[in-house]
């Protein structure tokens, strides 16, 4: 035998054998297929491993033979005709997310048909219905036969029609049309006896081209599951579906899909990009795969949904139990937005709202808003607005937070730096401010504007309760926003059980299932986003809301210490402690000796990384807690015992900050503060005023946060972007304590709420500091300086008593250029603002 030249040596007899074998095991395993293949499409009701066996067939052996006549619909039958009857059955596993669209779509028009701007007959389209299976799961959301009127399951695919029709004839519910059609084709009008004066006689196919589809329709709500990656001219189908929705309709989708985030980082209508992104291995890996079925994953159908409409809510995720497959699931609605005629219109009032015009969209707009719009300063214009005008000229979809049901949210870039330094984790789970105390210093009337930190929102939450004219919460952390949106959702959504035990108990089993479906349409994009990523919070067994965010690394070096000093049981006693003098006895035997110790203080607490991450005490802040430790009492006075060093001085601190409140206040009974960081939740004697059934019962009144916008952003950012001399209350918190002394920072800030202030304006602060150094620039820039308390004496300033000192900076005068006054900016036409 001849050489086969090379290195390529002979094949060995037995791997001949081996191949002929495993060329006979395929051929019984095809032949064996194609028979158990027919058997279960001939069966009626096939057993599991059937439906299994068909799928596998039809998906993976069966060769297309749909395409001779280059027809779209032979092609869907050569693939679904086999395996009809076991549709259902084989795609619960594969099809992930369809129950999570369903729920968003019923809970979005839920929402709608209480606030009035839902029409009287409701229509739903489900584009590539298939065998039915979507409207019979709705049922768990919807009593579909009561909540629509009318229904339309539109598929190409007779086999599948022919399921579904079987399956509505077995429900009984009449409401519900079988239109065997191609998508492109479908018309309401068609269908709808209300939309009958609008069909054009004449040839069907004639009428059809010559008519121009209109621009709005009367569907509800268009939903489309699995179906937009098996449309080859996917173009036209989402073109025809803006003629088929309705004004304030919704349109849902769920499906596979893959994508790099390089496609999609400087786009600003997505609605955010939370696990967006796909690895480069996983791109190429689920489109190879997919082809085989002729399932399309590329990143253009997504894209040209989102750019065709604007963007609601948007999802993305994995299904895990099948390799982590990539799914999204999408709700939007029409790209100009409904509640204006023009978009222009939409964008100059959401501008008045973040800036506190006093003149855009008038009840007698159409003069006065275009002469107001004139007027306006550029500098005084929203980053919204900026936003707004870019994607408008470029013909894109609006930023997704004009598309929301509330407008509170003001939009922001979250692909900047400064938003992503926050690695999506916010610092506060609960805000570290006496609200009592802020309530008896402020005491707010209905005609304040407020412009304060955020937080955790509760301190927000209770100026809400005192219904100031507007509030403006400002933080750069995203997700301390999120947080607050959570609360103003949950408190728009849900009852007061629900509601205390996600925020009381810090825990709610089914947390996940009211996102979807009751808060849902009451957050934005992306604080729906990071929430449904981050729903474990909530739903885990041990631990809850209280042990995350950054503040959970101080309670946990608490809880170990505790455990280290063996006084575990004595903080369980601490608790249950029924008189103050009790709980004294605890605190002084067994609990300060080990939370106090010098070896504490010496190598942890007085940590730069332990004070910033678990405390969230910058260095400037540091800064001056040392600076007043060197001139204190202790190290200066007669009787000094304390060095000047850096753990003496954060010794010093915690025990005038630790002491009083233990020696003043009853934790268990009057001290939410501490008792949340003992426990690791509220409880319903002891609580913050926000989680009272009576803060529930009002804040959770339709339109109790109209009031409210949240931005995401620098405090100098918004203030330079607020109308002068619109804000009556800046509360600043401890900020002021992280600028540099040695730089302008503080004075420019300081600047800026002067001319956002009001004369008589307040800004309201509290510092670590007995008298903080920048007192002197607000005394320079037109405030007048009063302490409202003190930490001195061993005195409580209140039940947090974490700072030294509280101060209000109350503006006396303008700096020059002067605040131009409200009056003289409106003009005598506006009479009424219709926000």
């Amino acid at each position: 035998m001849g050489s086969l030249g090379g290195n390529i040596l002979p094949p060995d007899p037995h791997s001949k054998i081996y191949l002929a074998a495993v060329a006979v095991v395929l051929l019984v395993g095809v032949c064996y297929s194609s028979k158990l293949a027919k058997k279960a499409t001939d069966s009626e009701n096939p057993n599991l491993l059937q439906s299994a066996w068909l799928f596998f067939y039809a998906c993976f052996l069966k060769p297309h033979n749909g395409d001779s006549n280059g027809n779209q619909q032979d092609a869907l039958e050569s693939f679904y005709k086999k395996q009809a009857g076991v549709y259902d059955a084989t795609r619960k596993a594969l099809l992930k997310g369809r129950e999570d669209m369903l729920a968003l779509a019923a809970a979005q028009l839920s929402h709608r048909s209480t606030t009035g701007d839902e029409k009287k007959r409701r229509i739903w389209v489900d584009v590539g219905g298939g065998t039915g299976w979507n409207i019979e799961a709705m049922s768990r959301f919807v009593d579909v036969p009561q909540f629509f009127d009318s229904v339309y399951l539109v598929d190409f695919s007779p086999s599948l029609c022919e399921v579904a029709r079987k399956r509505f004839e077995r429900l009984g519910w009449k409401n519900v049309k079988v239109i065997c059609q191609d998508a492109r084709k479908f018309r309401l009008e068609d269908y709808e006896p209300a939309s009958q004066s609008r069909r054009t006689s004449g040839s069907p196919n004639r009428g059809y081209f010559a008519q121009g589809k209109p621009k709005h329709g009367g569907a509800d709500l268009i939903t489309m599951s699995y179906s937009l990656s098996m449309i080859p001219d996917y173009y036209s189908v989402i073109d025809s579906l803006s003629s088929l929705l309705a004004p304030n309709g919704i349109v849902s989708v769920v499906d596979f899909y893959v994508q790099s985030q390089v496609d999609v980082n400087f786009r600003n209508y997505t609605g955010g990009l939370v696990n967006r992104h796909v690895n480069f291995f996983g791109r190429t890996f689920w489109r190879a795969w997919f082809d085989i079925d002729r399932v399309a994953l590329e990143p253009g159908r997504r894209d040209y949904l989102e750019y065709s409409f604007g963007t609601v809510l948007n999802v993305n995720t994995r299904n895990y139990v099948l390799g982590a497959i990539p799914y999204y699931i999408w709700l939007g609605t029409h790209k100009q937005p409904s509640s204006s005629s023009l978009p222009h219109e939409i964008v100059e009032k959401l501008d008045a709202l973040v800036t506190e015009s006093p003149y855009l969209h008038p009840a007698n707009h159409s003069s006065a808003l275009s002469r107001a719009v004139e007027r306006a300063a550029p500098e005084i214009r929203s980053k919204a607005f900026d936003a707004a005008i870019l994607n408008l000229a470029a013909n894109l979809p609006l930023p997704s937070f004009f598309y929301q049901n509330h407008h509170y949210r003001i939009y922001y870039d979250d692909q900047l730096k400064k938003h992503t330094q926050f690695n999506d984790e916010y610092i506060y789970a609960f805000t570290w401010e006496d609200t009592r105390v802020d309530e008896r210093i402020l005491k707010l009337k209905s005609d304040d504007v407020v412009l304060a930190i955020t937080s955790a929102g509760d301190n927000l939450l209770s100026y809400a309760l005192q219904s100031p004219a507007r509030i403006h919460a400002v933080d750069l952390n995203p997700t301390q926003n999120h947080l607050l949106e959570l609360k103003v959702a949950a408190f728009s959504s849900l009852p007061y059980e629900d509601f205390w035990k996600i925020f009381g108990d810090g825990m709610h089993p089914e947390f996940r299932s009211l996102l979807i479906s009751k808060m849902s349409p009451h957050l934005s994009s992306r604080a729906f986003q990071y929430w449904l990523n981050n729903h474990h919070i909530f739903t885990k067994s041990k631990g809850g809301l209280y042990d995350t965010g950054g503040s959970k690394h101080g309670i946990r070096i608490f809880r170990w210490i505790s455990r280290v000093f063996g006084c575990r049981s004595a903080v369980k006693q601490l608790l249950s402690a029924k008189t103050l003098n009790e709980q004294r006895e605890i605190w002084r035997g067994k609990i300060r000796p080990a939370l106090l110790s010098r070896l504490v203080s010496k190598f942890v607490v007085s940590q730069e990384a332990f004070l910033w991450t678990a405390l969230g005490v910058p260095k400037n802040q540091l800064a001056i807690i040392e600076e007043d430790h060197a001139v204190s009492e202790v190290v200066c006075g007669p009787d000094a015992r304390a060095k000047n060093t850096r753990s003496h001085a954060i010794w010093e601190y915690m025990v005038n900050t630790l002491d009083p409140v233990v020696e003043s206040t009853h934790i268990a009974a009057d001290n939410p503060y501490y008792l949340v960081c003992l426990d690791g939740k509220f409880s319903k004697q002891c609580h913050p005023d926000y989680l009272s059934p009576q803060a529930h019962a009002k804040l959770s009144r339709p339109g109790a946060f109209e009031g409210l916008r949240i931005h995401t952003d620098e405090i100098d950012e918004v203030l330079a972007r607020i109308t002068p001399g619109t804000l009556t209350v800046a509360v600043v918190m401890d900020s002021m304590d992280w600028f540099d002394p040695g730089s302008d920072a503080a004075a420019a800030q300081i600047a800026k709420l002067n001319r956002a202030l009001r004369m008589g304006g307040r800004v309201m602060l509290r510092s670590a500091g007995l008298r903080p150094w920048y007192l002197d620039e607000f005394e320079k820039h037109g405030f007048v300086a009063k302490c409202m308390g003190e930490r001195s004496g061993g005195k409580c300033i209140d039940r947090v008593n974490m700072y030294a000192s509280c101060w209000i900076c109350t503006k006396r005068e303008n700096l020059a250029p002067p605040t131009p006054e409200m009056e003289s900016m409106a003009g005598p036409e506006i009479t009424s603002l219709q926000i």
